[in-house]
């Protein structure tokens, strides 16, 4: 990972940790909406031949109106993969509106999400001694995915996702977040 990514990185996990219970808004139902804030890590599954799937790290923040609708936005990125002879990375940024069902008498829910995500891959390798050869691209699409969560309090939960980021690009992590 590049020192500016880790640097973006760690200020923006620093910043959403830094968010008070103040945030907090009560609404005329009596529900208080609940902000978060997490962290995630997985794996890309890159529609690219030749390349191996990325190891992907992110932060998410989001706020729930109620127990079930929310909107959520994340940040993930991944760790330079084998490409050929070289390397190939993978970055998405994306705005949620979510939706969680909590089951009955447990604390595990589920969890789906739509929204709009920008993924950007890059790669290079070297095809001969002195030819090198990049592979680029980027897209902003419609963007969704499931997953399963476990309420271990009132504050803290983990989840685990599976995400569609484009018709190239999927995503799956595992994560923790702490609600405010």
């Amino acid at each position: 990972m590049k020192t500016l990514q880790k640097t973006l990185l760690a200020l923006a996990v620093g910043s959403l940790f830094s968010v008070g219970a103040q945030a907090a808004v009560t609404y005329g139902n009596g529900y208080t909406g609940q902000p978060y804030v997490g962290v995630k890590v997985g794996q890309f599954d890159l529609d690219v031949s030749g390349a191996d799937k990325p190891t992907a790290y992110g932060v998410y923040g989001g706020y729930n109106f109620d127990p079930n609708f929310g909107i959520e936005a994340e940040y993930v990125g991944s760790n330079d993969a084998d490409y050929y002879n070289g390397e190939i990375d993978a970055k998405s940024y994306g705005l949620y509106g979510t939706y969680r069902y909590a089951f009955d008498n447990t604390p595990l829910y589920a969890k789906g999400k739509i929204g709009v995500a920008r993924t950007k891959v890059d790669g290079d390798y070297m095809n001969t001694p002195i030819t090198r050869v990049s592979y680029s691209d980027s897209d902003t699409s419609l963007a969704g995915g499931i997953g399963l969560g476990y309420a271990v309090n009132s504050d803290f939960g983990i989840e685990a996702e599976y995400d569609l980021l484009g018709s190239d690009t999927d995503l799956w992590t595992v994560g923790a977040h702490l609600k405010f």
